[in-house]
C-alpha cells in the first residue's frame, strides 16, 4: 500500500507561495525532509517537488505530460496558448525539431555579434547620459538584435513599444492584479502583431525572409502536414523573441556578480573557459524562472508514493539548482565548480532539464548562454562605470527577482578595442551540429 504523500494543512496556499516563489518549496521539502509534498494552489491540489531524482522523474515522458499542465494565467502572458511548452508526443516532437533547426552554431554566433553591435551603440549614448537603468535598456538593446537576427527588423517609432510588449510577457505577469492585466494586453498586441508579419512571409514564399527564424517558423508544417495558424506561429515566434528580451535578467545577474565577486574580472579576460564558468555560475546561483509545470500521465508509485494520474506537479528549479546532494556549498558563488562539473541534465536546470531534443529541456538554452558569454566579455574587456546610491539587494518577492533598483550605471566610460574581441566557440556547438545532422536526415 502506497504511503500518503506529506500535505502542508492549511486550505490554500497561493499566497504563501506568491509571497516567496523562490523559497516556499524548497523550504518546506527541507523542513519536511522529503522531496514531495502536496498543497492547494489556485484551489486546486497541486504535488510540489524539488531536488535532482524529482527532476528527473518529472522528465519522464512516460509518466508525465505537458498538456494542460501550465495554469491559464502563465499561458496567457508568459507562454502563450498553444505553444510548444504544452504539447506531447509526436507534435512536441515535430515542433521541438523545428526549434532545434534554428538553433545552428553560426545562428546562436550571429545574434551574439548582432548584440554586441548594440551594446556598442547604446554604450556610447550612456556615456553621454548622467544615469542608465541597466535593465530597462537591455530590454530595448536585445529587442532591436533578436528581431533583426529572426528576420522581423523594427523602425525606430515602434521599437520601445514592442520591447516593452515583449518585456511585460515575462517582467509583469507575476504582478498580480494590474501587471498581469498589462501582461496579457502585450501578449494579445504581440500576437496580432507577429501574425501579421507571418500572413506577409506567406504571402512571398520565396522572398529572402523565408530563411530567417521567423520565416522557418512560418512555413513550418505540423504532424499533419498543415502550416500551423498565424496566430499559433506567433506564438511560437513570440518563443524566440521573449525569452531573448528576458536574457536581460541573467545579464543584470552578471553586472550583480562581478560587483561582488571583483577578483573574477581578471580571469574572464582573454580566458573562454573561465567566461563560461561564470556564466553558468550565474544561471545556478541566482534566482530567474522559479518552477516548471508538468501533469501525471498515468498513475504510478514513486519512493513509496502514489501519483495520480491527471494530477497537477510543480517541480522547483531554484532549490534543485541549489541542493546540496548535488552542489557542495550551494549557497556560495564558487563559478570554479563549473571547470569539473559531470553536465548532469537534472541537477543543474536553470532552463528546464533533461534533454533538449526530443525533451522538455529549453531549445533556446545555447542562446542564452552565448548571449551571456558576449555580455560578459563585453562589460569586462569594454565597459566602464559607476555603481552608486542604489540598492543591490535583490527582490525575491518579485517575478522576475532582480536588485532593488534594476541597477543603475553612472559614468559610462566605453573603451575601445585595439584589437577585435575573440569570438569564443557557442557552448554545446559538437551536439547542435549533430542534432542539426538528425533533423536533416529526418
Amino acid at each position: 500500500m502506497a504511503n500518503r504523500i506529506p500535505r502542508i494543512k492549511r486550505f490554500d496556499s497561493t499566497r504563501a507561495l506568491l509571497r516567496d516563489p523562490y523559497g516556499f518549496i524548497g523550504q518546506h521539502c527541507r523542513r519536511e525532509r522529503t522531496d514531495v509534498f502536496e498543497a492547494r494552489i489556485l484551489l486546486r491540489r497541486v504535488l510540489c517537488m524539488s531536488g535532482p531524482e524529482a527532476a528527473a522523474l518529472i522528465y519522464d515522458r512516460e509518466r508525465f505530460k505537458r498538456h494542460g499542465a501550465t495554469p491559464e494565467p502563465v499561458r496567457a502572458t508568459l507562454f502563450g496558448k498553444r505553444g510548444v511548452q504544452g504539447l506531447d508526443d509526436e507534435a512536441h516532437r515535430r515542433r521541438k525539431g523545428m526549434f532545434m533547426s534554428i538553433m545552428t552554431p553560426g545562428r546562436v554566433r550571429e545574434l551574439a555579434e548582432l548584440a554586441v553591435g548594440q551594446w556598442e551603440a547604446a554604450a556610447r549614448q550612456w556615456a553621454i547620459d548622467d544615469r542608465v537603468v541597466l535593465y530597462d535598456e537591455l530590454h530595448v538593446l536585445l529587442t532591436r538584435a533578436v528581431c533583426a537576427w529572426a528576420g522581423l527588423p523594427l523602425c525606430e517609432p515602434e521599437l520601445r513599444q514592442r520591447a516593452g510588449d515583449l518585456a511585460a510577457l515575462f517582467d509583469s505577469a507575476g504582478a498580480l492584479p494590474w501587471g498581469h492585466l498589462r501582461a496579457r494586453r502585450a501578449r494579445s498586441r504581440a500576437e496580432r502583431w507577429i501574425s501579421e508579419r507571418v500572413r506577409s512571409i506567406r504571402r512571398a514564399p520565396r522572398g529572402p525572409g523565408i530563411e530567417s527564424p521567423a520565416g522557418m517558423i512560418a512555413s513550418h508544417k505540423d504532424e499533419h502536414g498543415r502550416l500551423l495558424p498565424a496566430r499559433i506561429a506567433a506564438v511560437e515566434i513570440l518563443n524566440l523573441l521573449r525569452p531573448t528580451v528576458a536574457v536581460s535578467v541573467y545579464i543584470v545577474f552578471l553586472v550583480h556578480a562581478l560587483n561582488e565577486h571583483p577578483e573574477w574580472r581578471e580571469r574572464i579576460t582573454g580566458d573562454p573557459a573561465a567566461c563560461e564558468w561564470f556564466v553558468q555560475e550565474v544561471r545556478r546561483f541566482y534566482p530567474f524562472f522559479p518552477a516548471v509545470f508538468a501533469r501525471v500521465r498515468r498513475r504510478f508509485e514513486w519512493h513509496g508514493y502514489e501519483f495520480k494520474r491527471g494530477r497537477r506537479v510543480l517541480l522547483d528549479i531554484t532549490s534543485t539548482n541549489h541542493d546540496p546532494r548535488a552542489w557542495e556549498a550551494p549557497d556560495e558563488f564558487r563559478p570554479d565548480r563549473f571547470a569539473h562539473w559531470a553536465a548532469d541534465p537534472f541537477t543543474f536546470i536553470p532552463q528546464g532539464g533533461g534533454d533538449h531534443c526530443p525533451g522538455h529541456r529549453c531549445a533556446g538554452e545555447w542562446l542564452t548562454i552565448e548571449l551571456m558569454k558576449a555580455s560578459l566579455r563585453f562589460l569586462v574587456e569594454r565597459l566602464r562605470f559607476d555603481l552608486t546610491q542604489q540598492s543591490l539587494r535583490i527582490d525575491r518577492t518579485r517575478l522576475p527577482a532582480l536588485p532593488r533598483d534594476r541597477i543603475v550605471l553612472t559614468h559610462v566610460r566605453l573603451i575601445e578595442p585595439a584589437t577585435a574581441m575573440p569570438a569564443s566557440e557557442p557552448a554545446g556547438e559538437t551536439r547542435r551540429g549533430q542534432v542539426a545532422r538528425e533533423i536533416a536526415a529526418g
